[in-house]
């Protein structure tokens, strides 16, 4: 196998069904079984599938879409489309019909790979805006075998004649990847788009091989590890994790069932790799004290202790100044309540928990760390491949992302922006020139986040160059830390810190209805819907001691003072939330704009 080969994914691909053919590289889980698919198999399906995109007319630098949850197929069709010179370009699942024409019309993608009959609807229903859309392959069709519409095909078919096609030439995908090229794009990633119309980040191998070969080392991943694929896989963060790394490391990724069944898929698969987000550890967070408080006086006294005594070793032994009885206080802890907290949450086996995509509360991470989940973070951006830095386990300094990875520089402009460098930086935007060269400078990235480097060469991250807020009284506040603050508290799903030229922070904040609606049942509290449970004094009265306690984390200036609870869940449908359910936060302030004046025209509130 040559070199040259294995500097692409598809190749590494080929590399591993050659040495490992018959190793297990996939499981999904049908109907409660888990199916193997093997190294072998894995790459039979990859190139029955770019053997047929090619029968369908699709070549270099083509586009192919995918509109699916996540499943092998989807890999199947992400390195089909790499192999045979083709770009493959993934869809959120969760975007209304408009967002995945704008896509597919931007893209020019001419084969779309679709989940099931609510994603074809979607593209049905705006074809006419998707001209260059000429076939559509559904991976489950029940309900569009009716449909009269000739450019729909099953999946079963689509990969049968694949299959047929490649009987006769077996040696032709093998062909097809030998001839591609490391600096060629080969994936196109949309950006969530906070402040507009998602832009499309062009990824090469180059780009997507540097990261994992800098990344495996510093974590220590190896051939046995495992991962569930979960997160949307047209995300940088979960591409990652269920591509770029098993390809280097021949480490195992799992498919559950469907995005509801996580919890029980990860308590399956007990992975020794799980990436999530922070709003995953928040919910995590927030379900295990709601249980502790529902379960019996005993659990939640020794739960408590534990968890307070866990959080302060934690917090010692992170600064280098750990206690000869904290491990005796952690082994007790372990034997007591963590172990089997971690076997249900899944997360017994898990070595390398990860933290990333967005900032995640230093409050959280420690107690995290204290009840024996040591989670890492890490930094970085799609136009760098999706990692820059990263905490090596063991080694963690919270409040900041860890040193740059091999193969990265890293300098810090004189308005404290982040500047990056390296294989890792992507080839530009799609039909975009003008964004790439804004973005992309004397070669260097401009990430737009704002931060700084310690001593040891470990980044902190201070906030976004365009979301500083700067009050009335000139001091330069970071948003995201304010909130992240707030988020800490169980009850708590979103905040937006508002205060840009004004005389004192305040927020508007959306309250978990979960958790809130168990703290209601188990004191009697009525109520019939998400609405009329927040308009509640006692609920009001309630968030404002979980501001209060978040205020305790603040500097005074950052404190919030004023807060207003929203009658309603942020959504996507309405502009709130990007794809990636980040808040859009110009969107929502415009929205929301009359609450945010009456809590500055009236009384402030303070705790």
């Amino acid at each position: 196998m040559s070199a040259a080969l294995q500097s692409t994914l598809p190749g590494q691909l080929a590399a591993l069904a050659a040495s490992r053919p018959d190793d297990v590289a996939l499981r999904e889980k049908r109907l409660g079984i888990w199916q193997e698919i093997s190294w072998k198999n894995y790459l039979a399906e990859v190139a029955a599938t770019g053997r047929m995109l090619r029968e369908l007319g699709v070549g270099p630098g083509d586009h192919v879409a995918i509109l699916s949850d996540n499943r092998p197929e989807w890999l199947f069709a992400d390195l089909a489309s790499q192999g045979i010179g083709a770009r493959a370009v993934g869809i959120y699942q969760t975007n209304p019909p408009a967002d995945v024409a704008y896509i597919l019309q931007h893209s020019g993608s001419r084969v779309l790979f679709c989940e099931d009959q609510e994603q074809v609807d979607k593209v049905l229903e705006l074809g006419a805006e998707t001209p260059e859309l000429q076939h559509i392959v559904v991976f489950d069709p029940r309900g569009t075998r009716s449909y009269d519409e000739a450019r729909l095909r099953p999946w079963s078919e689509f990969i049968a004649r694949g299959r047929e096609l490649l009987a006769t030439e077996p040696g032709w995908f093998l062909d097809e990847i030998e001839r591609r090229r490391p600096a060629e794009p080969t994936m196109v990633v949309y950006t969530s788009g906070t402040t507009g119309q998602p832009k499309g980040a062009l990824l090469s191998s180059k780009n997507v091989v540097a990261t994992a070969r800098s990344m495996a080392p510093v974590l220590g991943l190896q051939q046995g590890d495992s991962l569930l694929s979960y997160l949307p896989l047209c995300h940088v963060a979960e591409k990652i994790f269920s591509l770029f790394l098993p390809l280097s490391t021949g480490a195992v990724v799992h498919f559950g069932e469907s995005i509801a069944t996580v919890r029980e898929d990860l308590r399956d698969v007990s992975p020794t790799i799980f990436l999530g987000v922070p709003r995953i550890w928040e919910k995590v967070h927030a379900s295990v004290l709601i249980k502790m408080q529902d379960s019996s006086w005993l659990k939640r006294t020794l739960f408590d202790f534990f968890s307070r005594k866990g959080r302060a070793a934690a917090e010692r032994r992170l600064a280098g100044k750990a206690r000869l009885t904290d491990r005796v206080t952690r082994l007790l802890g372990d034997l007591l309540v963590f172990r089997a907290l971690q076997e249900q949450l899944g997360l017994r086996r898990c070595h390398l928990p990860c933290s990333g995509a967005a900032p995640i509360s230093r409050d959280l991470l420690l107690w995290f760390h204290g009840i024996g989940v040591p989670i890492v973070e890490g930094y970085g951006m799609t136009e760098c491949g999706g990692v820059s830095h990263i905490t090596p386990p063991g080694r963690a300094h919270l409040g900041s992302v860890g040193p740059v990875i091999e193969g990265t520089q890293c300098r810090i402009a004189d308005d404290g922006e982040i500047l990056l460098r390296g294989d890792n930086v992507f080839a530009g935007y799609l039909h975009n020139p003008e964004a790439t060269e804004d973005t992309v400078r004397d070669g260097w990235l401009h990430t737009g986040d704002i931060g700084e480097e310690d001593a040891n060469g470990y980044l902190r991250i201070t906030g976004r160059k365009k979301e500083i807020i700067i009050t009335a009284g000139g001091k330069n506040l970071s948003p995201e830390k304010i909130e992240n603050a707030l988020k800490t508290s169980p009850y708590l799903r979103e905040a937006v810190a508002i205060g840009d030229g004004r005389k004192f922070i305040s927020a508007l904040v959306q309250v978990d209805y979960e958790t809130t609606a168990s703290w209601a049942d188990r004191r009697d509290l009525p109520y019939t819907s998400y609405a009329d449970l927040t308009g509640k004094d006692e609920v009001r009265a309630l968030v404002g001691e979980e501001i209060g306690r978040a205020n305790e984390l603040l500097a005074h200036v950052e404190q919030v003072r004023e807060f207003t609870i929203l009658g309603k869940e942020l959504h996507q449908d309405d502009g709130e939330l990007t794809a990636t359910q980040k808040v859009r936060r110009q969107a929502v302030m415009q929205i929301y704009g009359e609450l945010i004046e009456a809590m500055y025209g009236g009384k402030a509130w303070s705790n």
